[in-house]
């Protein structure tokens, strides 16, 4: 009985712990609820990033297109293979990555950022202020 409780302890305890950002996530569009993008998450001297890998575009719309959008460095770069989330920070206390910030590049602003895992899917939070909008990414598994 004791082995039974124990074994049930550390599988509460894992699953309580922080699962991963790194790796592969499905960016959905707000308003369509399509996917847009594939972004990749990965750990750079103990922060974390996100570039975007892949772009699923509509008919007519550029297949590789840049940031016309952006003000700073990224001006004019392409948008594939462009970091967006920069310099997260993870906090083990609250499961929480923060102090990083997030680009939207169909508009160029730059907003406060907030990642966490909820049911094995991405919740994204950007800040402007005391404003912020939640999105959810899906983990992906394709290429």
């Amino acid at each position: 009985m004791k082995s039974v409780i124990s074994i049930l302890t550390l599988i509460v305890t894992l699953s309580l712990q922080g699962q991963s950002i790194v790796g592969k996530w499905k960016t959905i569009d707000d308003e369509t609820g399509k996917p847009r993008s594939i972004v990749e998450i990965y750990e750079k001297q103990g922060k974390f990033y996100g570039k975007i890998s892949k772009l699923f575009r509509e008919p007519g719309e550029d297949p590789d297109p840049v940031c016309d959008e952006c003000e700073d460095d990224r001006e004019g770069k392409k948008i594939i293979g462009m970091e967006i989330i920069t310099d997260m920070k993870y906090n083990k206390g609250d499961n929480l990555y923060h102090k990083g910030e997030i680009l939207d590049p169909e508009n160029g602003n730059i907003y406060d950022c907030r990642l966490w895992v909820e049911d094995g899917n991405l919740k994204v939070r950007g800040y402007l202020l005391f404003f912020y909008r939640t999105q959810t990414w899906l983990p992906y598994e394709g290429e």
